[in-house]
């Protein structure tokens, strides 16, 4: 039986036997007994790291460590709110921060911190704990970008739509007509996607 530690673009955590190009944490969520409870997280800093970190192997529910969680590509991980490591990603993250200057106009590099606090507020309702969405059009996402399409996960690419699921990113589309959608990546990493941040993507995602 797997473990419930694969994330959604919807931010959910599920039990599935599907495999991703990513790792990340949100803090401990898991009980002795490798179960998760009602918590999604412990902190703000939702992360997302290499799968690989100088060849050390980990138990991925380690007791009173923190909950190792997995995701399909960087689009799926940027869409349930996470953003780039630090530490086992710093190359990655420093492109990341350089984005979200850019995009805002800023002088410097934000710290993670700040980021983190925004994410926050874009990605949760306070009420519900929720996902919080947007609805925008389409035409104006960039590449990366998540959305709801036919009532599952796409990605947004080339202009085109990608349905998402374990098994990989399904034929490219354009729906005709179609302009408002739901939209689940967070409005500051659309703006880290417009900024010249490049995401990484699964190898199904590349071949559409």
């Amino acid at each position: 039986m797997p473990l419930q530690n694969r994330v959604l673009p919807t931010q959910e955590i599920v039990a599935d036997a599907g495999r991703g190009l990513l790792m990340g944490n949100r803090g401990t969520l898991h009980s002795p007994d490798r179960r998760l409870g009602t918590t999604r997280w412990r902190s703000k800093a939702w992360i997302c790291c290499v799968l690989d970190w100088k060849g050390v192997r980990r138990d991925p529910m380690p007791p009173g460590r923190w909950t190792a969680l997995f995701f399909f590509d960087e689009a799926v991980a940027l869409a349930a709110g996470h953003r780039p490591c630090h530490y086992c990603r710093r190359r990655d993250f420093l492109l990341y921060a350089g984005a979200w200057a850019a995009g805002r106009g800023l002088d410097e590099r934000p710290r993670a911190a700040a980021m983190d606090a925004q994410l926050h507020l874009e990605r949760v309702e306070p009420r519900t704990r929720r996902q919080r969405t947007t609805v925008q059009d389409l035409g104006e996402l960039p590449d990366g970008a998540m959305i709801r399409y036919d009532g599952r996960p796409a990605l947004v690419l080339g202009h085109q739509v990608l349905p998402w699921s374990w098994d990989g990113y399904g034929e490219a589309r354009r729906p005709p007509g179609l302009r408002e959608v739901e939209v689940l990546t967070p409005p500051a990493n659309l703006v880290v996607l417009k900024a010249g941040f490049a995401p990484l993507l699964h190898p199904t995602a590349v071949g559409n």
